[in-house]
């Protein structure tokens, strides 16, 4: 099998930025990188698949993924899909983020509010997706063939909460912390 970095992108609307971020516990001043500047980390590396690609490895038995950069405003993960994989419903712990599709096609499913109810977005090879730290998305192989993307996160994960989809809306039902990453 042969995968190839596109270079064509399918522009998606951003998730909105729920504005500034509060001041981390102990009355650290750092403020966490923006959605937009998370946008061009994970554009710009997408671009230079020699940094990351060999890295890339399928898993059968669930998502594969990689922490390929950390420090103390920021993350950068590299996840593997093949089809039928899912994350379900989550948030990412009060991070802002941002991914994109660098090889392949993923689905997103996320609630647009009460006039909009469940959107679904196609995200094709070079979409890019940014959210800020509030967001809660599903984000599932649905197509034929794998699927990598790049991840990054700030500030850097501490937690994800699971939800399920419910008919009144999102159900909390766990949290996982880094020691299960």
């Amino acid at each position: 099998m042969s995968l190839e970095l596109a270079t064509s992108a399918n522009p998606v609307p951003d998730a909105p930025d729920s504005g500034p971020a509060a001041a981390p516990p102990g009355g650290e001043t750092r403020v966490p990188l923006t959605p937009s500047a998370l946008r061009a980390i994970v554009r710009d590396l997408a671009e230079q698949p020699d940094q990351w690609i060999h890295h890339v490895r399928l898993s059968t038995e669930e998502r594969w993924y990689r922490r390929l950069d950390a420090d103390e405003d920021h993350e950068v993960w590299l996840i593997s899909w093949l089809p039928g994989q899912s994350t379900g419903f989550h948030d990412h712990g009060g991070s802002r983020g941002a991914f994109t599709v660098a090889l392949g096609e993923l689905e997103e499913l996320s609630l647009g509010g009460p006039e909009q109810g469940l959107l679904i977005r196609r995200l094709q090879s070079g979409t890019v997706r940014a959210f800020g730290p509030e967001y809660v998305h599903d984000v599932r192989n649905t197509a034929s063939g794998p699927a990598v993307t790049l991840h990054a996160y700030s500030p850097p994960l501490s937690s994800m909460a699971h939800y399920d989809l419910r008919a009144g809306g999102l159900v909390r039902t766990s949290e996982e912390g880094p020691e299960q990453w």
